[in-house]
């Protein structure tokens, strides 16, 4: 009995983890002609997990930040092990100002203005790709409302 009741709850577990990380929305967003794939984070947990506990991301990956209201919103890289740029960006899609975050740091990073949306990248992706302040990002309206 033991034994059959450790299966089920091994294998409710594994579903569990399996339907959660198949839920993760994945979209694709242009900057100045560059095509990124990111993982947007539109909830309350994903937003407080965001990029924490990875070890690399790839070139052009990232993880887009949906916030239900612009604000000036703010990131800290605490358990974050790669250090990262983020973009805080309005609701039309312009970037307001981009920050680079070291790698497990409390360091708060700011929007400069109402950000609705931030969105991290590996450190140096926005450089050195001459994208800056006042720049457009294409495809935000296909991102999950955040809640």
């Amino acid at each position: 009995m033991r034994f059959f009741l450790m299966i089920i709850l091994t294998t409710l577990t594994v579903a569990s983890i399996d339907a959660h990380s198949s839920k993760v929305d994945i979209i694709s967003l242009e900057i100045s002609g560059y095509l990124i794939s990111v993982e947007v984070a539109h909830t309350p947990l994903s937003r407080s997990r965001g990029l924490m506990y990875r070890k690399e991301l790839g070139v052009n990956a990232g993880m887009l930040f949906t916030f239900p209201e612009p604000g000036y919103h703010s990131m800290w890289m605490k358990d974050t092990y790669i250090p990262l740029s983020v973009a805080f960006i309005n609701e039309r899609g312009t970037i307001l100002n981009i920050a680079d975050m070291q790698a497990q740091t409390r360091t708060a990073h700011t929007s400069s203005g109402m950000a609705k949306y931030a969105l991290e990248m590996n450190m140096g992706w926005f450089s050195a790709r001459k994208i800056r302040a006042g720049m457009k990002v294409l495809g935000l309206k296909k991102a999950p409302a955040a809640r």
